[in-house]
């Protein structure tokens, strides 16, 4: 499952709750696209800000819409009680697995986080994947520690930030990190504008926010890295690159997927939870033209 095109969504919502509608729409759409596996409530989809129920609405309502593409849901917070709690009512929802972050306010230690991944996987039935993202827990992982996580039962995927962009820095870094974990556990890239690079490296999966948007752009990608074809996937990555612009600029890839999601109608605004927005005036006016230039689908 940890492997191919893992697409994230946006989960819309208004301060009075989830946009249902909208969002079983955007599963659906990712479900006839044909990705390989759907990630909700990843930071994209704010699982950060959103309550119990309302994460384990998100994660009943995708399984029920995506056509029976597996469902890995993020089950991250600030205490081990709540991730065992979403963990719990992920796997009763029936998702296929659970993701994983180091959740803090206060900056944790490399045995905390052992011992989070250590709790949660006594209770699990499904597999999990290593959420591994310091730009937003300011946690970072050293490869020793995921090297020990690993080794825990039901890990069977990290997820990496993004690569260097020079491929044989790349490749030594997916090299060095698969000698110490087992054979059965993936690796995914994160960080959009890294994919291609990252895949080409040696990376299984991709981890992706602009396949919960536009799949088929970035199934493009996946394929032609997976058919060995280095060059094609460089190229199709490239070709996006004012998209990839456009996440530097705005500080990440969340602003700028909410507002591509409302400026072509699929999701209503506002679709964030408060105090975040979507871009707006001339920030918003360049995403509708570097959309104009793609022609995305």
């Amino acid at each position: 499952m940890f492997t191919g095109l893992s697409a994230f969504p946006l989960t819309p919502v208004s301060e009075q709750g989830i946009k249902e509608y909208e969002f079983i729409g955007l599963v659906e759409h990712l479900a006839e696209a044909g990705v390989d596996s759907i990630g909700v409530l990843g930071s994209t989809g704010n699982y950060a800000y959103l309550s119990h129920a309302e994460r384990a609405r998100v994660v009943k309502l995708s399984v029920e819409n995506a056509a029976g593409v597996p469902i890995v849901a993020g089950i991250g917070a600030l205490r081990t009680r709540d991730v065992l709690a979403n963990a719990e009512s992920a796997q009763e929802a029936g998702a296929s697995g659970v993701l994983l972050a180091p959740v803090s306010y206060q900056k944790l230690t490399d045995d905390e986080v052992f011992d989070l991944y250590a709790t949660v996987c006594q209770s699990l039935s499904v597999p999990l994947c290593v959420y591994d993202n310091p730009g937003t827990t300011h946690f970072e992982f050293s490869d020793e520690l995921h090297g020990r996580i690993a080794q825990l039962p039901q890990v069977r995927s990290i997820k990496i930030p993004p690569v260097n962009s020079d491929i044989q820095a790349a490749t030594k870094r997916v090299a060095r990190l698969r000698k110490l974990i087992p054979s059965d556990v993936t690796i995914g890239i994160s960080g959009d504008a890294a994919a291609a690079t990252g895949l080409n490296a040696g990376c299984d999966a991709w981890y992706s926010v602009i396949g919960g948007i536009y799949p088929k752009a970035a199934l493009a990608i996946i394929r032609a890295a997976q058919a060995g074809d280095a060059t094609t996937a460089q190229q199709l990555s490239e070709q996006l690159e004012p998209l990839w612009a456009l996440y530097r600029e705005y500080g990440g890839s969340l602003r700028v997927a909410a507002t591509i999601a409302e400026v072509t109608g699929r999701v209503s605004q506002p679709c964030l939870p408060q105090p975040l927005q979507t871009l707006q005036g001339g920030d918003r006016k360049r995403v509708e033209q570097v959309l104009e230039h793609l022609e995305l689908d």
